[in-house]
């Protein structure tokens, strides 16, 4: 019976089944992209079977190449191939949404009170959890993509040289894909994303979205498409711009943020934290919109909410607008959510416009070894990054004082049990961020 049902094409997903799985996912897309990716491989591959993993993981390596939010640009990828344009604009709205409206309200009690206590409990459970996640994202992917020994090399590879050679994310990503290119020419068999022994393991059943399903009407590739969302983007751009401008002027902090965050979201290849020290450098050091600590206490707060690490932007405004009383004294909390939502537009616009305009093309290349074979080779060499980002987590949170300090015990014990949980009892991601948060709220509260 099971079978059968796997077997069996799930039902069509409307637009509004859709949008509230996106709303949901972005109140409990913690983790970072590695703990995000990992939930949407879960409930959308594995559980609720939108879209197959073969499609999943071609998708998501394109994310992986651009500059931006990988989670988020993959959401609005999955969300786009299913409901068109409008799909795709709402999934990768909400993925971000709820974590601007999370973040604008602690970024208030922290400016305001510089109070953010009972937050500190909860994430001081959430954190070991995340640990878990990343790791359990790391297994996932690696056992469905790492399916003979020299992807498994790749893999090592790449772990390596972030970890022990700490080599730029996007230089990996780069040498991955012209393993991958020159593989798929000459060792087609090995780089071929449907060979392997791979194909033997456990399936998810069939599909909405499957491996050989037609590629719909709105995503075959046309040059005048493409241009229609280039040209619609820059007018997006173009618009509120140009209105900071008239009304404040070029120099005016708001039309600042504006330029400052477009250049930032244009150079965040290999993700938040290769973006970070130049938004540090500009926020802090020229700018002076906030102090080192608050950005350190900004960043604490960006990887412990839901929603991509780098809407610790929506902090950088906030802090500056409400700091610098960008609207007048008596408009304090206007002039920091204004500033926070001003960054977020400029900061995610052009993911929008690389997703709409560069999904079709992509979607034409699924089943072409010539441009799957670099895609196959990237895979292999993210979970080797995967598995760097688990160590990073797990030191900072089992050592949050370095090696030289304590060794966080409770800390230790949540992750402990999240793995169990995950790996074991193959508990939902969900549950046990819920469960890990009630935790570290008690021991923080009571001990």
């Amino acid at each position: 019976m099971k079978d059968e049902l796997q077997n069996t094409v799930p039902a069509p997903i409307s637009f509004w089944q859709a949008f509230w799985f996106w709303l949901k996912l972005g109140f409990i897309s913690f983790g970072g992209p590695a703990g995000q990716i990992s939930i949407m491989h879960q409930e959308l591959v594995e559980n609720r079977r939108w879209i197959s993993e073969k499609r999943f993981l071609h998708a998501l390596n394109y994310c992986m190449v651009l500059p931006g939010p990988e989670a988020q640009q993959l959401a609005t990828y999955i969300g786009w191939l299913m409901h068109r344009t409008w799909g795709g604009v709402v999934a990768g709205a909400l993925f971000v949404l709820p974590s601007l409206f999370i973040l604008i309200f602690l970024s208030w009690i922290y400016i305001a009170y510089g109070d953010v206590s009972w937050v500190a409990g909860l994430f001081y459970g959430i954190k070991p959890a995340v640990t878990a996640i990343v790791l359990q994202a790391a297994h996932r992917i690696g056992s469905r993509a790492l399916k003979n020994n020299i992807l498994w090399a790749l893999a090592g590879a790449s772990f390596v040289a972030i970890f022990a050679l700490n080599l730029p994310f996007p230089l990996i990503v780069l040498g991955a894909a012209l393993i991958g290119y020159f593989g798929g020419r000459y060792a087609p068999n090995i780089f071929n994303a449907s060979a392997g022994h791979g194909d033997a393991k456990k399936s998810y059943g069939a599909a909405l979205i499957d491996d050989n399903t037609p590629t719909p009407t709105h995503a075959i590739f046309s040059w005048s498409k493409f241009a229609l969302v280039f040209v619609v983007g820059i007018v997006l751009w173009l618009i509120p711009m140009g209105i900071l401008c008239a009304i404040f002027g070029w120099q005016h902090d708001f039309t600042q943020m504006a330029w400052f965050f477009t250049k930032a979201a244009l150079l965040t290849f290999g993700g938040a934290y290769a973006v970070l020290p130049y938004v540090y450098q500009g926020a802090v050091g020229h700018y002076q919109w906030l102090t080192p600590t608050q950005m350190i206490d900004g960043l604490a707060l960006g990887e412990t909410t839901p929603g991509p690490l780098i809407m610790v932007v929506a902090f950088v405004g906030f802090v500056g607008g409400y700091v610098k009383a960008l609207l007048g004294a008596e408009h304090l909390f206007l002039s920091g959510a204004l500033a926070a939502s001003l960054v977020t537009w400029f900061t995610f616009l052009p993911s929008f416009i690389f997703i709409l305009a560069g999904g079709p093309f992509v979607e034409t290349t699924h089943n072409n070894l010539k441009f799957t074979a670099p895609l196959t080779a990237i895979t292999a060499a993210v979970v080797g990054v995967i598995l760097n980002l688990a160590l990073f987590f797990g030191y900072h949170v089992l050592w949050p004082q370095g090696f030289s300090g304590h060794f966080d015990i409770g800390a230790a014990v949540i992750a402990v049990a999240a793995a169990i949980a995950l790996f074991k009892y193959k508990r939902n991601v969900i549950h046990v961020i819920g469960a890990a948060a009630l935790i570290g709220l008690a021991i923080k509260t009571f001990l």
